[in-house]
């Protein structure tokens, strides 16, 4: 039985690993990081490289560790009907509402929306490109053929090699230095925090609870079957991949950093991307990665399309077909790009502060469960103590004139005051550690039947 990959077969994964996880996110969130952490950009680099690359690494592996057979079956662990509401809040979050939409959205904002005349209408010309661009999008998820296989291999490596030119213009031509750009905003206090909170809007650790079994898929098929090689090449794989995006990430980042000599902070990674690139390369370097940030975000909406489709036909077989649904979420994915890129990031934070400690508790226990058997009442006890703070965190993240509006002021306070750490986005700890303790302390009472 084969237990390891060869070195080629590692690079192979890699690849696909990168391809599945750098998407439009990957792109605008280091770089505005860049602008805002300063002189502090290697502090928060780290806190954003946890969230951003290193738990996308461990929800790949918990799928492979825990041999479940994708997202629904690791998640039925705590029950089958949270099972079922964790799958879909998951794949709508990464799907029609927030990561689909922010493809079109990005690919508007660094390309088009920059060489047009101000005097026009933004919002009709988004109408119109992302029109164009779902309509694309549609007709490849209902024909996938090797659309896929053929822009990641051609598309990638021109959008890395022009990149690379814009970082290297970008670093050589600044004669800022870092220690002299003054962080802003949370950087200036806590920029570990916010980087690592930073990283979430990456969706990429929520992705890999999607695609992880993809990767899974692969490397058995690739001839290593035994659960633990299975995982402990999945690991070794990404290794490769997540060197390789905290690179891009790093530079991505000291891209953002530096652009402050000649820019002021914009209002999000897409401005801001367009603007670094028309500063160094001017009009025709845009033109050139509109055209290849467009293709990129297209393959990756696609993906995405084809991906909520199928789990969403298989979790209700009787509803509609794949077809229906495609149609669906590209028509959900084209109402809420008209939202702009602005407004679905604001809008996307409360969900993703709810969502990623559900998430990140289920990949830790899923990694750990071998240690208390993968008993339920463990997954039953973490998830609930961390649901409840997850609650509170989604609360604290909505815009304040949504928590004015709602009178929320007084209970967020109230509650933080009581919750470690809910100050720096990470009250769901302690709440966690606690339904651990409970768990563990129900199985050694009462032991689980064999």
């Amino acid at each position: 039985m084969k237990r390891r990959l060869s070195f080629k077969e590692y690079v192979y994964v890699a690849s696909m690993l990168f391809g599945l996880f750098f998407g439009a996110g990957n792109l605008i969130f280091p770089i505005h990081m860049g602008q805002m952490a300063g002189s502090r950009i290697w502090v928060a680099f780290v806190g954003m490289f946890i969230t951003g690359v290193g738990l996308p690494l461990l929800g790949v592996a918990a799928l492979g560790i825990s041999k479940s057979t994708g997202l629904f079956d690791l998640s039925s662990r705590v029950s089958r009907s949270y099972g079922m509401f964790f799958t879909c809040a998951l794949y709508l979050t990464i799907g029609p509402f927030f990561a689909i939409p922010r493809c079109a959205t990005v690919s508007f904002t660094v390309g088009l929306e920059q060489i047009l005349p101000e005097t026009v209408n933004l919002k009709l010309w988004l109408l119109g490109f992302s029109l164009l661009f779902f309509g694309a999008a549609l007709f490849f998820a209902l024909r996938p053929g090797k659309i896929l296989t053929w822009v990641g291999k051609i598309l990638n490596p021109c959008f890395l090699v022009f990149l690379g030119i814009l970082v290297f213009t970008a670093l050589s031509s600044s004669g800022t230095r870092l220690a002299e750009i003054e962080p802003l905003d949370g950087y200036a206090d806590s920029a570990f925090f916010t980087g690592f909170l930073e990283g979430y809007n990456t969706m990429d650790a929520l992705a890999s609870l999607a695609f992880g079994i993809i990767v899974v898929q692969v490397i058995r098929g690739l001839g290593v079957e035994n659960s633990d090689d299975v995982a402990a090449n999945t690991v070794f794989s990404g290794i490769f991949s997540c060197l390789f995006m905290g690179l891009i990430y790093a530079a991505i980042a000291l891209v953002g950093a530096s652009s402050r000599a000649s820019l002021e902070p914009a209002a999000n990674g897409g401005v801001a991307f367009a603007e670094v690139a028309k500063l160094h390369l001017g009009t025709l370097g845009l033109l050139v990665l509109a055209a290849t940030v467009t293709l990129a975000c297209l393959k990756t909406a696609v993906g995405l399309i084809t991906s909520c489709a199928e789990t969403f036909s298989a979790l209700f077989p009787n509803l509609f077909k794949y077809r229906t649904w495609a149609i669906i979420f590209t028509i959900g994915s084209f109402t809420f790009a008209n939202l702009g890129l602005g407004l679905i990031l604001e809008i996307s934070l409360p969900v993703l502060m709810f969502l990623y400690p559900l998430a990140i508790t289920l990949i830790l226990l899923s990694l750990l469960g071998k240690f208390f058997g993968y008993d339920r009442r463990v997954y039953i006890w973490v998830t609930a103590c961390t649901l409840v703070a997850a609650v509170y965190d989604l609360l604290f993240a909505l815009p304040a004139s949504v928590k004015a509006a709602l009178h929320l002021d007084g209970v967020i306070a109230a509650i933080g005051g009581v919750l470690p750490f809910s100050d720096v986005g990470l009250g769901w700890i302690c709440p966690a550690a606690i339904g651990l303790i409970i768990g563990l302390i129900m199985r050694k009472i009462r032991p689980a039947r064999a």
